[in-house]
This record gives structure tokens, C-alpha cells and sequence, in this order.
């Protein structure tokens, strides 16, 4: 890699902020496009010697003076502020600024079976995505991750009142990953483009079924929590009632046993370590 820095995007965010904090953590100088320069978690990222630089996923123009000059870009895109049509057409932004830069490589995030024609709207939409960085011909890899570890966190309440509320059967492995691991891979990739020129990677660091989960997160509370599991019917948003009767379905195919035999120098995460590090008192 070049002494030049690399631009991640969504540095404020889960999956852009572990991909900053993995680059810095090797040495490697950051720079950060976000929306408010001013805003706390920018400046923290400030205070690290990050260089930040302001624009929007959809501004084109934008992207394209923040990609000049990079030894590589993180990209990472979202449905979940103005829907999937929004998405897309950020995708398409970035992709159009990477081309018109010349970027060296690009690191896309998709997700995990987005090109198994699952019929859940935000896997459809990085889908297109997908293609047409594919039709472009940039140097890019695309990586695709499963169900975050930290999902969990959007129940911590009842979590801590003893309960792990999922829309699952107990015993029904969900493959998932650690942003860590996800931030590792990355850096992993951008120290060494050439090898994973052109693939597109699941990626997943364990598989715990629900009662698992929620065995490790009463262990490092040190308290007993239960998985109720929640009826598909209960969840009104049509987005995820589709992303969770694929899971409940088909579901995930990540080879984990394979992806972590190939790539033995990212220290992947398990649930349970997870578990202690987030939950412990």
C-alpha cells in the first residue's frame, strides 16, 4: 500500500467506523467522507488524525474529490434512510466517481446471498449494485457480510431483563459476524488488492443458534437469559419480515470452516467472546 490514505466511507458509522479503526490500527492513513465534519463522532475520528472531507453517498461529484489521491476506497451503502431506489442510485454514484478518479481499488460491502435472487428488498437492491460494479470493470472486491453480532444490541433492554427476543427457532444456527472482523478483512484486502482482485467474499465469523446467543449473553451478565422466539407475523415492516423468512428458510451459505482456514491471519470472532467483551459488567 502507498503512503497515500484511504477513503472510507460511512467512517461514522458500524461497518465504516471498524474498517477506520482496523487501517489505523496497521498504520495506515485514513481519510473519512462524512455528512457533518462537526459532528461528535467525526471529531473523535479528527482527534485520531483521520482527515475528513464532507459529502453525501449520492453526490457524485463529491465522492470523486475525496477519492482523488487514494491508495484505495471502502464503500458502503445503505437502504435503511430513503429506501432501496436511494441505494441503488448511491451505489451508482460511487461507482461513477471511482471511475471518473481512476481509483486503484474499490472494497465494496454488499451482503451476504444478495446474488441468490432472495426476494428481501435490501439484498435486492445491493444485488444491482453488485452488477454493476461488476459491468464497470474497476478494480474492486466485493465483501459480503452476514447478520452483525451487534444486531443484538437493538434489544439490549430486554437483554438485560433476561430475554433475546428473535424471530427464529432456538436450536437454528444464524451465521454472523463481528464488525471487527468484517474491519480486519478489509485492511486485509487493501494491503493486498491484487490477490482478491475481482472476488466477491461472504463472510461470517460463527454461527450460534439463538439459545447459544443467549446462553453467552447470560454468562458474561452473569445472569440467566432466555431466546423467545417471535412470531414472523409480528413484524410489520415488509423489508425485514422478508429478510427474516429467508433466514428462517434457505438462509446463509457461508463455508465458515473454509473462509477461516483460507484467511488464518484475521482472529476471528466467536459469539461467546463477543458476548464477553460487549456484556460484561
Amino acid at each position: 500500500m502507498t503512503d497515500s490514505p484511504v477513503l472510507v466511507l460511512g467512517a461514522t458509522g458500524g461497518q465504516g467506523g471498524a474498517v477506520a479503526e482496523a487501517l489505523l490500527s496497521r498504520g495506515v492513513a485514513v481519510r473519512a467522507m462524512v455528512r457533518d465534519t462537526r459532528s461528535s463522532r467525526a471529531a473523535r475520528l479528527g482527534e485520531r488524525g483521520v482527515e475528513l472531507v464532507r459529502g453525501s453517498l449520492d453526490d457524485r461529484g463529491a465522492l470523486a474529490v475525496a477519492m482523488t489521491n487514494t491508495a484505495g476506497v471502502f464503500a458502503v451503502t445503505t437502504p435503511f434512510e430513503a429506501g432501496e431506489d436511494a441505494e441503488v442510485q448511491q451505489g451508482r454514484a460511487i461507482i461513477g466517481a471511482a471511475a471518473d478518479v481512476g481509483v486503484p481499488h474499490l472494497v465494496l460491502s454488499s451482503v451476504a446471498s444478495a446474488d441468490r435472487n432472495t426476494r428481501v428488498p435490501h439484498f435486492e437492491s445491493k444485488a444491482v449494485i453488485e452488477g454493476d460494479l461488476t459491468a464497470s470493470g474497476l478494480p474492486a472486491t466485493i465483501v459480503a457480510p452476514t447478520y452483525f453480532f451487534d444486531n443484538a444490541l437493538g434489544g439490549r433492554g430486554e437483554l438485560l431483563d433476561g430475554v433475546l427476543e428473535l424471530p427464529l427457532p432456538t436450536d437454528r444456527p444464524l451465521q454472523q459476524l463481528a464488525r471487527e472482523d468484517l474491519g480486519q478483512f478489509v485492511a486485509h484486502v487493501l494491503h493486498d488488492p491484487a490477490t482478491f482482485a475481482g472476488a466477491r467474499i461472504e463472510l461470517a465469523s460463527d454461527a450460534p443458534s439463538p439459545a447459544e446467543m443467549a446462553a453467552a449473553i447470560g454468562d458474561a451478565l452473569g445472569r440467566p437469559v432466555v431466546h423467545r422466539q417471535t412470531s414472523l407475523d409480528a413484524i410489520g415492516n415488509a423489508d425485514m419480515h422478508a429478510m427474516w423468512t429467508f433466514l428462517n428458510g434457505e438462509g446463509y451459505r457461508v463455508d465458515i470452516d473454509a473462509l477461516h482456514r483460507a484467511n488464518p491471519q484475521i482472529e476471528w470472532t466467536s459469539f461467546r467472546d463477543w458476548a464477553r467483551r460487549t456484556f460484561a459488567p
